[in-house]
């Protein structure tokens, strides 16, 4: 018997405290350190971002936005067979126990549900997807449940202005179902990571001691030119995998991360700019959770709806990067 995956309900959450480019900058000045609302929007369209309060851990969002997901697909928690969430910034120091673990419990979900992390950075989501689609399809699973959640603002050096202002805070869930006709439509993943080092956290720890830095590093230029070259191939890739063309895709919905490589990715499939989910002017980059937090603004707003083929993709470091097509 064939067996395929399906999303049936979406999910998100953002922390109440929203911050403006002219109240970041504001702050930013105090420390003799210059940016304003026309540098940050000129070079990545982001005009605010969400951070947490400093007791808001990444599984506290997830269990938000895995709560509105349940709610959408009409599920108990208890009905969640598996939990795969992508994180950056997990609860616990050296990730465990895992933050997926830490849902589970706070779900109050009780019926052994297999409960994973994924790094993979910005592309977290997506390859949380595809394993739980490779999962449902082989017959293990039946109704996942797959997050992205992101406390990006403690790791960020608010010394650095070409960093500190493009990142934010949230989480992101869908509920992927077993199905007897095809949901999830093809998904394809990479990794180089001959990159690591334009993006990542250089720090390590030994004996309790953080050599190096604890903050993100990113070289946003080499990180541009990679997006743009990855991100349309690996569309291309799942497109091909389930034998169609950018004409049949109704919506692009990349990672958010800065509106020039989203309307560049765009171009090179020859999409139309009004095809793309845009959140990232009012999120910011928020990591793995942008691409479920982009899915459930557009499904709860009416612009994504049931039968249409969207294509999810996503690039971070590691480097990695990675698309989903999928008939909603």
């Amino acid at each position: 018997m064939t067996f395929y995956s399906k999303i049936i309900g979406t999910g998100s959450y953002l922390p109440p405290r929203k911050v403006t480019n002219h109240e970041l900058a504001e702050q930013l000045a105090a420390k003799g350190i210059e940016t304003s609302d026309e540098w940050i929007v000129s070079r990545s369209g982001i005009s605010a971002r969400h951070y947490a309060e400093p007791n808001v851990t990444s599984s506290d969002m997830a269990v938000e936005a895995a709560k509105r997901a349940l709610e959408a697909a009409g599920l108990q928690a208890n009905d969640i067979d598996l939990i795969i969430l992508a994180t950056s910034t997990p609860d616990f120091f050296g990730g465990f126990p895992s933050t997926a673990c830490v849902v589970q419990n706070k779900l109050g979900i009780t019926n052994g549900a297999a409960a994973v992390d994924v790094q993979a950075v910005c592309s977290g989501f997506i390859y949380a997807m595809a394993m739980a689609d490779s999962m449902i399809k082989s017959g293990s699973h039946k109704k996942a449940l797959i997050i992205g959640a992101e406390v990006f603002s403690r790791i960020l050096n608010f010394e650095d202005r070409t960093t500190c202002v493009l990142f934010g805070d949230g989480a992101g869930a869908i509920v992927m179902e077993r199905s007897d006709e095809p949901g999830v439509l093809a998904t394809k993943l990479h990794a180089d990571g001959s990159y690591g080092h334009i993006l990542c956290v250089p720090g390590s720890v030994n004996a309790g001691v953080i050599a190096g830095s604890a903050f993100l590093y990113m070289d946003g230029q080499a990180v541009f030119k990679l997006a743009v070259n990855v991100l349309e191939k690996v569309a291309n890739e799942a497109l091909e995998i389930a034998g169609m063309d950018a004409s049949q895709i109704d919506w692009l919905i990349p990672h958010q991360a800065n509106i020039r490589i989203m309307q560049s990715t765009a171009k090179k499939l020859k999409l139309p700019l009004d095809k793309v989910v845009v959140t990232v002017d009012q999120h910011g980059n928020t990591s793995a959770a942008s691409i479920p937090l982009a899915l459930d603004a557009a499904v709860r707003d009416g612009r994504v709806k049931k039968g249409q083929i969207v294509m999810l993709e996503g690039v971070g470091g590691g480097f990695t990067w990675g698309a989903a097509l999928v008939k909603m």
